[in-house]
């Protein structure tokens, strides 16, 4: 019953910080008011600003911000024990992360959907804005080209997922047709589209597919081929063609998943199959780095990440049509996924004692556990944390009557679904990073949306295929994408402290002191990679990781500096002029 307890009161506590505290900050920190003008409306083209109801944008939001960021993380950090990992994933995403999210969604709203790199120069100054440059384009195209391997990845671990990913691409074109064109209903043909997409999901547990290697290019290189050359195609059609219908579908595959584990909690809980196994706190595992300060920078998505920042002032800001619907899609998504999170850390710290299977040998109970997370290298590969999780969730459901290989492949295609999204939407946000850069720069050239995706791919095929033709090359900079990652988020708060600061009063502590919190963290972070890579000498990472911690302290002292000095002009009856 320990599992299900945890489950109700997550729930319990993620649904009173959105009715008070986010209520709270939306009405009083930020002063969300309907009359403002936002860009989807302002700015409206049909292609990339189109006003959208909130329960579709919010799909979007979700589903990009999502990936395999809320399953990965937490399914690493467990080995530390459950304890730390959902009090994490709890005041981390209730506080720091909604306020990151959610304030980076406004306050582009508030600056024509501008990137926060590109806004960053109105709320420091303008070198400060081509440092914050570099840092996303950094981040970005190391999402770009790992999440292809990612995929390529899933693809090789559950070939019975492929063919419901690639069938969701056509039923989600035939859907946009239908509403868009057509004018149906959108529930009813959402609902109707989800459940043939559930079919191919059954059809494709009997008909595997398995890319063989072609002209000597192994699987991953040619799944990863493929995927960007679907990311291209996707991030250049408009958001009504295929983003937005996808979007629907994936928005109740993720309400379908989340309500199917919280089912497989409840049922295995009263029946007794469902026991925590894994250690409530475990300060020193085997080859593992020190919790403080790695479980705040492993545990990413399911807390607080600078990423959500870019899809926040990137493709979000441009489709919500209304400010008093930011509040829903930008507070409320940060929330729902750290219940994911939660559901995430349940399926690894309890389900996966429920049956393991090792060298044809079925574990159970801490012997599972303990087995899988023997050391930090034997749980660390990504095919590890994401079998943690599909097994671990398919035992749960299998008490509710859903065969475990049906399980399986609804987990697969839920995290290859998700991780798709991520992908084309961090295509699409690296062409706004990059045009903006260009017209900033005169490149008038890479401000054409085709030539600035092809740009966009092109290099993140470079980095992709640097090392071979499996596609791995991102890897060799993975390593220290988690700190880029989250010193982006203390970058965002900074931002975003700065903003509230121009407002009077107090109201900047609710992100200044996040903001504080995340620096420290993920510089401390930084400066212990930068030593393990000095010891392995490891020059690529030791450069760039550097290169990183300079910048991000040259931010940091700028941002300071504008804090303390007290030359901002205070506006307080109308926040959207700022």
């Amino acid at each position: 019953m320990e599992t299900l307890a945890l489950v109700v009161f997550s729930l319990a506590g993620y649904w009173l910080m959105y009715r008070i505290y986010g209520r709270f900050i939306s009405n009083k920190i930020f002063a969300l008011s309907e009359h403002n003008k936002v860009p989807s409306v302002e700015y409206e083209d049909g292609i990339d600003f189109v006003p959208t109801r909130k329960e579709i944008i919010f799909g979007h939001h979700f589903t990009s911000i999502a990936g395999t960021g809320p399953i990965v993380g937490p399914a690493i950090a467990i080995i530390w024990g459950w304890l730390p990992a959902i009090l994490w994933v709890f005041i981390g995403s209730a506080i720091m992360g909604a306020v990151h999210d959610f304030g980076s969604l406004i306050i582009s709203m508030r600056n024509q959907g501008k990137s926060i790199s590109e806004f960053t120069s109105k709320y420091i100054n303008a070198r400060t804005r081509v440092f914050f440059f570099i840092i996303v384009f950094l981040a970005i195209w190391i999402v770009i080209a790992v999440f292809g391997l990612v995929i390529a990845i899933i693809f090789h671990i559950y070939p019975t997922s492929v063919l419901a990913v690639w069938l969701q691409i056509p039923i989600a074109i035939y859907l946009g047709h239908l509403i868009y064109k057509r004018g149906k209903n959108v529930g009813l043909w959402s609902i109707v589209a989800v459940t043939v997409m559930y079919l191919t999901i059954v059809l494709g547990s009997y008909f595997p597919i398995d890319m063989p290697a072609v002209y000597g290019i192994p699987a991953t290189g040619i799944w990863t081929i493929l995927l960007l050359i679907y990311a291209y195609i996707a991030s250049v059609l408009p958001v009504t063609t295929l983003l937005q219908p996808r979007d629907f579908i994936n928005a109740y595959q993720l309400i379908i998943a989340m309500v199917l584990l919280v089912l497989g909690v409840i049922v295995s809980s009263f029946s007794g199959k469902l026991e925590v196994v894994a250690p409530v706190v475990q300060l020193t595992p085997k080859e593992a780095p020190p919790m403080w300060p790695f479980l705040f920078v492993t545990i990413a998505c399911g807390a607080i990440s600078g990423f959500h920042s870019l899809v926040a002032s990137g493709t979000s800001a441009k489709q919500v049509r209304s400010e008093k619907d930011s509040f829903f899609v930008g507070y409320g998504s940060m929330l729902v996924e750290g219940f994911l999170a939660t559901l995430v850390i349940i399926a690894v710290a309890a389900g996966i004692g429920m049956g393991y299977v090792k060298d044809g040998q079925t574990l159970f109970g801490f012997q599972a556990w303990s087995t899988h997370y023997a050391t930090w290298t034997a749980a660390a590969g990504l095919g590890s944390k994401i079998g943690a999780f599909a097994n671990g969730a398919a035992n749960m459901i299998a008490t509710i009557g859903i065969p475990h290989h049906i399980g399986i492949v609804i987990m697969g295609v839920f995290v290859a679904s998700f991780a798709g999204t991520t992908l084309d939407t961090a295509t699409r946000i690296q062409r706004y990073v990059v045009s903006e850069l260009a017209a900033d720069l005169k490149i008038n050239i890479l401000t054409n949306r085709y030539l600035a995706t092809a740009f966009v791919v092109i290099t993140a095929a470079a980095l992709a295929f640097a090392s071979g033709a499996d596609g791995a090359g991102a890897l060799t900079l993975w390593p220290m994408f988690g700190a880029v990652n989250q010193t982006l988020a203390a970058l965002a708060l900074i931002v975003i402290t700065l903003y509230l600061k121009r407002q009077g009063g107090f109201k900047w502590m609710i992100a200044g002191f996040p903001a504080l919190f995340m620096s420290v963290m993920t510089l401390w972070a930084s400066i212990l990679n930068q030593l393990e890579y000095s010891g392995k000498e490891d020059i690529l990472l030791l450069i760039i990781n550097a290169a990183t911690i300079v910048i991000v302290l040259w931010i940091v002292v700028e941002g300071l500096i504008k804090f303390f000095s007290g030359s901002e002009q205070t506006v307080q009856r109308n926040p959207s002029v700022m």
